[in-house]
């Protein structure tokens, strides 16, 4: 089985930076290498698996193909695939109103 591409948008890259300087922050560096190596660890997973993320909830964003992956308790990554690539999107806390950022 081929491995798809990955890309990740400057927002989701923006996110995880994000995400890592928080733990960093709040939790210690030990704590943000941590959270750094899982969610692209999770993400990287969907080279070989397109459907570790479901369609996603919002049916604005699931006819548009977009797909949602819980990495971690609070944080998912959504995306598409176009082409032969999986297109990181977002990689947001999932409990907050992210599907506006997207439409």
């Amino acid at each position: 089985m081929a491995r798809h591409k990955l890309a990740y948008l400057p927002l989701a890259e923006t996110d995880i930076l994000g995400i890592v300087k928080f733990h960093a922050s709040q939790f210690g560096p030990s704590s943000a290498r941590e959270i750094y190596r899982s969610i692209r660890e999770q993400i990287g997973r969907l080279q070989d698996f397109l459907v570790l993320g479901t369609l996603h909830p919002d049916p604005e964003l699931a006819v548009l193909g977009y797909r949602k992956l819980v990495l971690t308790k609070t944080y998912v990554a959504v995306y598409r695939l176009i082409d032969d690539t999986v297109t990181i999107y977002r990689v947001v806390n999932g409990k907050t109103d992210y599907p506006k950022l997207l439409k």
